[in-house]
C-alpha cells in the first residue's frame, strides 16, 4: 500500500491561528502507527507570498517523510523557490516539478497566474506536461495542481477555477493517470475530469460553505470550521481509495 497525506491551503501568515491549524493536521499524521509515504500540499502555502511565510511552512513541514509542495494563487514564485525544497527547472514562474517517491510519480503543475485568483495553463506548460506524460511509469501516476477545473455552482469560487480547461483535458485523456489531486476551493470534493478521478483536499485554514449551506459568519469562508485533509491509498491491482478527515482544532 502507498499512502498519501494530501493537504491544501494552509495560508500561513505568521499568526498563531493559522500555524495551529496546520499543526493539528501534521500532529494527526505524526500519530499514525504506519507513517504516510508522502505528504502533498496543493498550494496556497503562504497567504501573502512572503519569504517569512515560506520559512514558516518549511519549519512546520520538516517531516521524516518526503513533502511535495506546489504553488497556489496566494503564492509568489521567487520567494517560494528560495525558501522551499522545490525541484523545478528554470527560474521564476511557472514552478512545474516532477517528483518520484517510491513507486509513484507526481507531476506537480503550477496553475497560478501572477496577481490573479483564477488558474490557467499556457500552451508551453501543456507541451511540457505532454512530454512528461509520454515518459513510461510503472507505478501510480498522480497529476497535482492548485486550481480545479470543475465548477461547484458557487458564485464566487467558480470565477477562480482553472480557465480554458479543454486543452488541459485533451492532454490528460487516455493517459494512465491514477488521479488528479487539487485544492483551492476549501472543500473536500470527489468528481472526475478528462476521464480521471479529480480529488480535491479540504482547506486547512478555512472552509467555504456552498450557497445552500449555512453562511459563514464572516463572509466567504468559515474560519471556525475544523481543518481537514485527504488520505489517498493506492495498492497494486486495486482502485484508489480516498478518505476525507476533519479534525478538531484541539487534541
Amino acid at each position: 500500500m502507498f499512502l498519501i497525506g494530501h493537504l491544501s491551503d494552509p495560508h500561513l501568515d505568521g499568526t498563531e491561528v493559522a500555524r495551529q491549524r496546520l499543526r493539528r493536521v501534521v500532529d494527526y499524521l505524526k500519530a499514525f502507527s504506519r507513517p504516510v509515504d508522502v505528504v502533498l500540499v496543493t498550494g496556497d502555502l503562504a497567504d501573502h507570498g512572503l519569504a517569512a511565510e515560506y520559512a514558516e511552512i518549511a519549519a512546520e513541514l520538516a517531516l521524516d517523510v518526503p513533502v511535495l509542495m506546489l504553488p497556489g494563487n496566494h503564492d509568489v514564485s521567487a520567494p517560494l523557490r528560495a525558501g522551499l525544497p522545490i525541484e523545478s527547472p528554470g527560474e521564476g514562474h511557472p514552478v512545474h516539478q516532477v517528483r518520484d517517491v517510491g513507486p509513484a510519480r507526481f507531476v506537480l503543475l503550477d496553475t497560478s497566474v501572477p496577481g490573479e485568483d483564477h488558474g490557467l495553463l499556457s500552451a508551453e506548460s501543456l507541451k511540457w506536461l505532454a512530454a512528461v506524460l509520454d515518459e513510461p511509469v510503472d507505478g501510480p501516476l498522480f497529476v497535482a495542481f492548485h486550481h480545479p477545473p470543475n465548477e461547484l455552482r458557487h458564485p464566487v469560487l467558480d470565477q477562480w477555477i482553472l480557465q480554458d480547461a479543454e486543452p488541459f483535458a485533451a492532454v490528460l485523456r487516455g493517459r494512465p493517470i491514477t488521479a488528479l489531486l487539487t485544492g483551492h476551493v476549501h472543500n473536500g470534493v470527489s468528481t472526475t475530469f478528462a476521464g480521471h478521478p479529480l480529488l480535491v483536499a479540504p482547506g486547512i485554514r478555512s472552509t467555504a460553505p456552498l450557497p445552500f449551506e449555512p453562511a459563514a459568519a464572516n463572509g466567504l469562508v468559515d474560519v471556525e470550521a475544523p481543518p481537514g485533509l485527504a488520505l489517498h491509498l493506492a495498492a497494486e491491482g486495486q482502485p484508489l481509495v480516498t478518505i476525507y478527515r476533519t479534525l478538531p482544532t484541539t487534541a
